[in-house]
């Protein structure tokens, strides 16, 4: 296992001075990140060989937000591979040693260069060796939640730093798009609790990117797409769930 301290930013705060899912998810993966140079095989030195770590599908259920200067520690640890690919689990945990989140997610070692999967190297998988505890008991979706109509949508163009080193479309990208279409006076009362999600085409440069979001009957709930305007076809598909906020 690898753990991580963190203090939370000024700019890593929404308007109401907590942290952000945005926020949550480049912090989970900042510490992969570092989980990755720790064994000597940092994200720079697999880019030298034209190997990246692409995120697939994965999950995060928070039961809070952490604040501005909030301490937090993410425990993070790998829980079983195939051949191209690792499942890394994730534990949040306060100042106080209580669990405020959990993440897991399916990655798969990718050869930039070819755009195909490729082997873990074996150094990778005997230096991070495995735990098998699992941190969320759900399995990877495999179905896509295909929508026709939305109530909500928005459009948006592929930015040059909407691109990450696998020069494709960064994951956190595709959350944040999601997240847009939710509309401002829900989520001024609601707090995103769960985010199931998989990710099926790239998106690069100039692409142009329909978000589209259905609510649930309950309407605490939506399916989510990001479809690639010029062919139709659906680049990520998610299902997020809101829990109201109590406030003080």
């Amino acid at each position: 296992m690898f753990e991580k301290e963190i203090e939370l930013r000024y700019f890593e705060m929404n308007h109401l001075g907590e942290a952000s899912p945005v926020t949550i998810l480049t912090l989970l993966e900042e510490t992969a990140a570092d989980h990755c140079d720790l064994i000597n095989h940092s994200l720079f030195d697999l880019l030298k060989q034209n190997i990246g770590w692409v995120l697939i599908s994965g999950f995060i259920e928070m039961n809070r937000y952490p604040v501005y200067k909030e301490k937090i520690r993410i425990r993070t640890w790998l829980s079983k591979y195939k051949n191209s690919q690792g499942f890394r689990e994730n534990i949040i945990f306060d100042v106080e040693g209580n669990i405020i989140g959990r993440a897991k997610g399916q990655w798969l070692f990718y050869d930039i260069s070819r755009r195909r999967p490729a082997n873990i190297f074996e150094d990778i998988k005997q230096k991070w060796s495995f735990f098998s505890e699992e941190s969320l008991p759900y399995d990877f979706p495999r179905i896509i939640h295909q929508i026709e109509s939305a109530k909500f949508s928005k459009k948006f163009g592929v930015q040059h730093f909407d691109v990450d080193s696998n020069k494709h479309v960064n994951n956190i990208k595709y959350l944040q798009w999601g997240l847009e279409t939710i509309p401002p006076d829900f989520s001024e009362n609601y707090f995103l609790n769960f985010l199931g999600g998989r990710f099926v085409k790239e998106a690069y440069y100039k692409d142009e990117i329909l978000s589209l979001a259905e609510p649930d009957d309950s309407n605490t709930a939506f399916k989510h797409n990001i479809k690639d305007i010029t062919n139709g076809n659906v680049c990520a598909s998610a299902i997020t769930k809101w829990t109201k906020r109590k406030y003080v």
